[in-house]
């Protein structure tokens, strides 16, 4: 579907940011996982979002160096 996101584009958009930063909180996967006291690991966040993409925070924003998810009108009105 139009929600597929290849391993590359999402380690190209995770960066080298804290995972907890993209992590959906709001998927059954996260609370089944419970990834608030045990955030998966980079890698292991990947595999999981490549699985379920609803676990990949949305929308991202990317522009240049900064990124942003979920939806915060301040900082994506600084980052346009």
């Amino acid at each position: 579907g139009k929600n597929h996101v290849s391993e590359k584009d999402l380690r190209e958009i995770i960066g080298d940011g804290p995972i907890e930063n993209f992590l959906n909180t709001r998927t059954p996967l996260y609370r089944e996982k419970n990834m608030k006291q045990k955030p998966p690991s980079k890698d292991e966040a990947i595999k999981l979002m490549l699985k379920d993409a609803n676990l990949l925070k949305r929308p991202v924003f990317i522009k240049g160096r900064k990124k942003l998810t979920g939806f915060n009108e301040t900082q994506v009105k600084e980052l346009l």
